[in-house]
């Protein structure tokens, strides 16, 4: 019997044995060489779709999230991200505009500076990227960087270079937060007009922005026909209601047609000056009092937008107002070339854009928090803002903490700001910084050239036009 016994105990060691050393060679097998079986393998990652471009391969992938990364045994969402491949061993851009991402391939400016790979990602939230049944609460800056840090940690073993952080407008504000709570992360951050609204009750700076903006001649034009078009109030809703008869839009959300007429009208000079140049000024009506109201509706409706607060039009950017209504801030302006007889509500709270089934509370720690954060330890930080865009009036600005960080402006230019867009030498130190963070050798650094030619298909370079003034 002990024989027995012993004989079975050395069996069961020499199986385990075995075990092991084929669980050794498995661990020694090669990673997949295509980089499509990389990504692939990459535990909660599944692939939508393929699409060819020259130079590079593009896919459209799912990562499996936890609803809540403080408790991730409680839900899980598909989050949908685009990679944007160039080379495993080159640098790597990742890119989140802070709303839906686009599956059409495409190069934000950093990764054309680089030459490298770019990984976008959609802001949870926003569908398809959202969970279901959406726990509005788990919709908060935090969470959506454990979004970004989770996506780094997962492609990080397959691009192994430096990584640099990007976005612009909301998504230049989801990198700075993305930095601020995970700063071991990135390599670099390179954020574009980026709103840092500390005291969402103090807006003055917008008040100061608008009075000064471009020339008077072109500001004038402006506040006339934003003026008008709340004269002739009673005849343009009925335009604006057959408009919307037609299109099928309902007012649900903002509470009626009235209230979102005023909405796209007020919205009118700030939008301008987001999207236009100052030589689009040409293309206002020159005298609003004579104009007729076909010109100075389809004025309004150009630059505005009248469908941007129809139920259809809000349902999209729900995400954003519940953001902006519970930690980013919204500008409140003044507009005193207006009589206030003529103005029956306002700038209107993100509360109003919001369904009322879905609760909310503003959080104005959140934003004092991140600017702290950027003052006292910015580090590799650069920040581009455009000279007539109003989203600059309340910026980021690193302060004596801070190392190795910039605030430039563009002369000039909108909320399409970029570096290129930038005087002489603050575009060579710029683009001289992002190639030194991507961990770029110094004589290429020396450089301070773009390494990838200027591609008209791939390469984004002018603000997207949306209805209604959002970052």
């Amino acid at each position: 019997m002990r024989k027995a016994l012993r004989w079975l105990l050395a069996l069961t060691v020499f199986i385990g044995t075995l075990s092991t050393a084929a669980g050794a060679a498995t661990a020694a097998e090669p990673e997949p060489t295509d980089i499509k079986d990389r990504l692939l393998s990459i535990p909660g990652m599944s692939l939508v779709q393929e699409k060819p471009y020259p130079g590079y391969r593009y896919f459209v992938l799912n990562f499996t999230q936890p609803i809540d990364h403080r408790h991730p045994d409680r839900g899980t969402f598909q989050q949908r991200i685009t990679v944007l491949h160039r080379d495993m061993a080159r640098p790597t851009v990742f890119y989140t505009s802070g709303y839906n991402v686009s599956t059409t391939p495409s190069r934000r400016e950093p990764t054309q500076i680089v030459d490298g790979n770019q990984v976008s990602l959609e802001y949870r939230f926003f569908t398809p990227s959202r969970p279901d049944p959406a726990d509005w609460s788990k919709l908060d800056i935090w969470q959506a960087a454990s979004d970004q840090h989770r996506v780094y940690e997962a492609l990080k073993p397959v691009y192994s270079a430096n990584w640099l952080a990007t976005g612009g407008s909301k998504g230049g504000m989801t990198a700075t937060y993305y930095e601020r709570f995970y700063p071991r992360d990135m390599d670099g951050v390179v954020a574009y007009v980026a709103p840092d609204d500390v005291v969402n009750d103090e807006d003055s700076a917008y008040d100061r922005f608008f009075e000064r903006v471009g020339t008077k001649e072109c500001r004038d034009r402006l506040n006339a026909v934003q003026r008008e078009a709340l004269v002739r109030r009673e005849p343009l809703e009925k335009k604006y209601a057959a408009y919307a008869a037609e299109k099928g839009y309902t007012f649900a959300t903002i509470g009626s047609l009235d209230k979102a007429y005023e909405a796209v009208v007020l919205d009118y000079v700030w939008g301008f000056w987001q999207y236009s140049l100052l030589k689009d000024c040409d293309t206002v009506p020159a005298n609003a009092a004579t104009a007729t109201d076909e010109e100075i509706w389809n004025s309004v409706d150009t630059i505005s937008g009248f469908s941007a607060y129809t139920d259809q039009g809000l349902e999209t950017f729900t995400p954003y107002y519940y953001q902006a209504g519970t930690q980013l801030g919204a500008p409140t302006i003044h507009f005193p070339h207006i009589d206030k007889r003529l103005i029956r509500y306002g700038y209107q709270p993100p509360r109003n854009f919001v369904p009322r089934s879905i609760p909310m509370r503003f959080h104005p720690q959140a934003m004092r928090d991140v600017d702290t954060w950027v003052r006292h330890h910015a580090h590799h930080m650069l920040f581009v803002y455009g000279q007539n865009d109003p989203w600059g009036s309340e910026r980021f600005r690193p302060g004596a903490g801070a190392r190795d960080s910039y605030v430039f402006t563009a002369p000039g230019m909108n909320h399409g700001a970029n570096v290129a867009g930038l005087v002489a030498d603050q575009k060579s130190l710029a683009t001289a910084r992002i190639l030194d963070w991507a961990g770029l050798p110094p004589s290429t650094v020396s450089q301070a050239k773009p390494l990838a030619r200027y591609d008209a298909k791939l390469d984004a370079r002018n603000a997207e036009r949306e209805p209604a003034p959002r970052p």
